[in-house]
């Protein structure tokens, strides 16, 4: 029987690995409390007077007056209702928009497909921020100034939905569909009972994405909304926080908690499908 060479481990080679994995480590913690501080301190300041938003003591008071004076000060209710309204028609036209155009450039063959998909694709590299003029004289020439459909409009085909659902439909096996359009679905029914289902997490992930984006959006509605009755609560929390208002640390940042938390609690509801969908959809 031959004899088996074995090669001994370095111990050196072993202990620089520790040290990189170490290293790694401290540096992801690091960014980890960089990262929250900010929130941190808004939690701190909002549930505890204003006397102490600076004074960090372990026998600090817990309150809620904060959360009151703040909801008492602005009109919070109208603002989540609008941003609800919004990044719900929003979300909804994206998924309609992008699942249809996902599904041809993913499975039907035309001319000039790879050259209209690249088009798509250079929209990602636009920033919105550039077309705040053209998308402002649009709304105007339609009438809709200070309302909600023009704070969608601009976004509901998004490249980036078109883009993630087409790798998503490119996983599917073709013997699927085959096999549907053998019991009899037609285009769309393959669409609702094969593809559909089969990217669940996927539109799960893209609607955090998409939620998350346009509740946080602040830029495009304040240009194009002027009243209480369109604001949405980025907007209406900026004039809130106005030295107007008084500068109160302790409101302000529990105005700042209400407004962020659906976002927070949604994503610590679904991190772990937002994270596989992202994951799955590669580029093919």
């Amino acid at each position: 029987m031959n004899d088996v060479a074995v090669t001994p481990v370095d111990p050196s080679a072993f202990g620089r690995f520790a040290q990189n994995l170490s290293l790694e480590t401290v540096a992801a913690w690091l960014l980890g409390v960089i990262w929250i501080s900010p929130l941190a301190y808004a939690a701190w300041s909002a549930f505890h007077p204003q006397a102490y938003a600076a004074h960090f003591s372990l026998f600090a008071p817990l309150t809620l007056d904060n959360f009151a004076r703040a909801w008492s000060a602005a009109p919070f209710a109208r603002y989540f209702l609008n941003t609800t309204i919004l990044v719900t028609s929003i979300l909804m036209g994206q998924f309609v928009l992008s699942t249809f155009a996902a599904y041809a450039f993913a499975r039907f063959t035309f001319p000039g497909r790879d050259v209209i998909f690249s088009l798509i694709l250079i929209q990602l590299l636009i920033s919105p921020d550039l077309m705040l003029v053209a998308n402002y004289n649009t709304m105007h020439a339609l009438g809709l100034v200070d309302t909600i459909a023009a704070m969608a409009l601009p976004y509901i085909a998004s490249a980036f939905g078109i883009f993630l659902l087409r790798q998503t439909f490119k996983q599917v096996p073709i013997e699927l569909e085959e096999a549907a359009r053998i019991e009899g679905c037609g285009t769309l029914g393959v669409l609702w009972r094969v593809y559909i289902p089969l990217a669940r997490q996927t539109y799960l992930a893209y609607g955090l994405v998409s939620v998350s984006f346009h509740w946080n959006n602040f830029l495009w509605p304040l240009i194009i909304t002027n009243s209480v009755e369109t604001r949405p609560v980025t907007v209406g929390l900026s004039v809130f926080a106005t030295p107007d208002q008084g500068v109160d640390w302790s409101v302000i940042t529990a105005g700042a908690l209400m407004t962020s938390a659906p976002l927070l609690l949604a994503f610590l509801l679904f991190q772990r499908q937002f994270v596989q969908s992202f994951m799955r959809a590669g580029i093919r």
